[in-house]
């Protein structure tokens, strides 16, 4: 009889994802066949499945609706001895998809080719935006639609394949209206009334919306008695109820990565909430080293078009304590915290942008991450004091988040600890900075080549032719624990 290793197969190999389009000979598959990244949430944690030979799972979607389809198929299968026996595998995927990816192939491809040409993504049209030549829309809608439900149920799957540690939503939960969805879709001209549909899907994210409870210090003026009298009767709307919004899901396929639109569509959801004046604070469910750094770089352009939060700076006419406490007042705690309630920032978040864009105005040859040059510019006193106080106030801020940890220490390796924490946050926020720059260089130069396409096209018209982690020091080096939820490169 063969080895075990025979018939075992890594199950990351075997499974392949796909989006196909109807055309008159077929179907065909839109952009590239993809494999997972994670599979331990399905097949276990070795990722094997035991009892075949040359075993493959073809996962295939429709472009546009997103409505999937099974095959499994192999060379050879394992005869069952006794308890030993091949795995299940559609048995153990019933588990993670709809009852409609089990139909068979006839079924489904004339399922795709009957789909409308002037098809729409469930939800309202939110955004319209281009990249690379392409057109991307993105359309908002509640759990509760049963259009915007249906698309859910067909690509849950897509979160323990792609977000490691991610599960997916029970979408029959009495609280779906607290969920907004958004889908991202690439939207191509139309040609007659032949045809696929124009939409390609390209990613998503869910929202959940948490009621903020903020009790009232002085007693409740009319208005509000009125408004807790509405609440305890069950007669109030509890969407005008102010909430946290929190970004759990975030999913890019892997056929449209690495084109910046994981930027494009957090901005598009940021702003959509900035707008919502129920949403108190903009959160983000755990989010991974790369959710990070799009993050970051994402809030750092958004506050830097405020002129409020530029008019931040460090009081230079501080005079730094040789002993004792840290100033409170390195930067306006006021004027700062008005900006931050304005951008919907939770305070961490809102601290490490502020402390970037404020390395950012520090010359780079007083900084720790700049390489010296021999021969280059010194540091003068007054620089020297603007970067020990951005320090300090970088410092104070790791300590205070820190400050249990810390204080199991000895004193001279607390110090030495915090010391090498800061240095290590400031060369992670050069990194970021550089990465900030290149994205806006990038995306001027994308401007300017579209408006001389633009202006190419209009003379063709005219002539009758045609022609883009955190942060492990802040958290104590604990961020290889993290379950991260949100995807994307």
């Amino acid at each position: 009889m063969p080895s075990d290793d025979t018939w075992s197969t890594p199950s990351n190999d075997a499974l392949v994802l796909s989006l196909v389009s109807p055309t008159p000979t077929g179907l065909k598959t839109v952009g590239h066949s993809f494999h997972p990244r994670f599979t331990y949430p399905i097949f276990g944690d070795s990722e094997e499945i035991f009892g075949y030979q040359k075993l493959e799972i073809n996962l295939q979607y429709h472009a546009s609706d997103m409505r999937p389809n099974l095959s499994v198929t192999y060379g050879k299968k394992f005869p069952a001895v006794g308890d030993t026996e091949a795995t299940d595998v559609e048995a153990i995927l019933r588990e993670f998809l709809p009852e409609v990816a089990f139909q068979s192939k006839q079924d489904f491809e004339t399922a795709v080719k009957n789909l409308p040409q002037d098809w729409s993504p469930p939800g309202e049209l939110t955004a319209t935006f281009s990249a690379h030549d392409q057109t991307f829309e993105v359309w908002k809608g509640s759990l509760a639609d049963p259009a915007v439900k249906q698309l859910v149920k067909r690509i849950q799957i897509l979160v323990p394949l792609f977000i490691e540690g991610g599960t997916q939503l029970n979408v029959d939960d009495s609280d779906a209206n607290r969920w907004t969805v958004f889908f991202l879709y690439r939207k191509t001209a139309t040609a007659g009334d032949a045809g696929p549909s124009p939409y390609v899907f390209a990613g998503y994210c869910t929202v959940y919306r948490f009621f903020h409870l903020r009790l009232p210090t002085p007693p409740l003026s009319p208005s509000e008695a009125d408004l807790e009298k509405q609440l305890l009767s069950q007669d109030f709307d509890l969407d005008q109820l102010a909430c946290r919004s929190r970004i759990s899901q975030f999913i890019i396929i892997p056929p449209f990565q690495g084109k910046g639109l994981g930027p494009r569509l957090y901005s598009i959801i940021f702003n959509e909430y900035i707008k919502h004046p129920q949403t108190v604070e903009i959160t983000v469910e755990d989010p991974n080293e790369a959710f990070d750094d799009l993050r970051d770089v994402a809030d750092l352009q958004y506050l830097r078009r405020l002129p409020e939060f530029q008019e931040l700076r460090i009081n230079t006419d501080i005079v730094i304590p040789k002993a004792g406490m840290a100033p409170n007042n390195i930067v306006d705690k006021a004027a700062s915290e008005a900006v931050r309630a304005k951008a919907k920032m939770v305070p961490r978040q809102f601290a490490r942008v502020l402390e970037m864009n404020l390395l950012s105005r520090l010359p780079e040859h007083v900084r720790a991450s700049a390489a010296k040059e021999e021969g280059g510019p010194q540091p003068t006193k007054e620089e020297q004091h603007e970067y020990r106080l951005w320090r300090l106030l970088l410092k104070k801020r790791i300590y205070q988040q820190n400050k249990d940890a810390l204080g199991e220490l000895e004193i001279p390796e607390r110090i030495a600890k915090l010391e090498d924490t800061v240095t290590s946050v400031e060369f992670d926020y050069a990194r970021l900075l550089i990465k900030a720059e290149d994205q806006q260089e990038n995306g001027s130069a994308q401007r300017q080549e579209s408006g001389a396409e633009k202006q190419e096209a209009a003379r063709a018209a005219a002539n009758g032719t045609a022609n883009g982690k955190r942060k492990a020091a802040e958290d104590g080096e604990q961020s290889a624990s993290k379950k991260a939820r949100v995807e994307d490169e």
